[in-house]
């Protein structure tokens, strides 16, 4: 951890009630995900319980508490992609990347997670990698749109 860093972000927010949000945003851009070290630093310096950062950090979706990937490749299992075979999808990915659901493969190259919709119902089942969403997919695409990420 470089003390001096997170003493950078935590000095622009000097009330911290408010700001909490905003600092663990940050503090991920820096580091990509949250250190516990890191949120047990800024629960001293900001004289907030650990338990609070905590909560914030596993309420909202938006923030990691392990390494992330450089890729995050993410299946809809909503109603219709279930229905139309995203469970299977999700298993091919996880083969092909040999890692399961919210797991980071060793080369940190992918994460892969899961969605409960992306609000692409008429293209189900949908894989969306980073910013780009692939509809109407099989088992037999994973391999081709993966490469388009090496």
């Amino acid at each position: 951890m470089d003390a001096a860093e997170v003493d950078a972000i935590l000095a622009r927010f000097p009330e911290a009630r408010g700001n909490l949000i905003e600092i663990l945003h940050e503090i991920q851009a820096l580091y990509g995900y949250l250190p516990e070290a890191v949120l047990r630093y800024v629960a001293d310096k900001k004289s907030t319980p650990m338990t609070r950062l905590f909560n914030i950090a596993t309420f909202y979706h938006s923030f990691h508490l392990t390494p992330q990937g450089r890729h995050k490749a993410c299946v809809c299992l909503g109603t219709a992609c279930h229905v139309k075979g995203s469970a299977g999808l999700l298993d091919e990915l996880g083969r092909r990347l040999n890692v399961g659901e919210g797991d980071t493969t060793s080369d940190s190259r992918y994460t892969v997670g899961v969605v409960r919709c992306v609000g692409a119902c008429s293209m189900a089942p949908v894989m969306v990698i980073d910013n780009d969403t692939y509809g109407g997919m099989t088992s037999t695409k994973v391999p081709g749109i993966l490469k388009k990420y090496k």
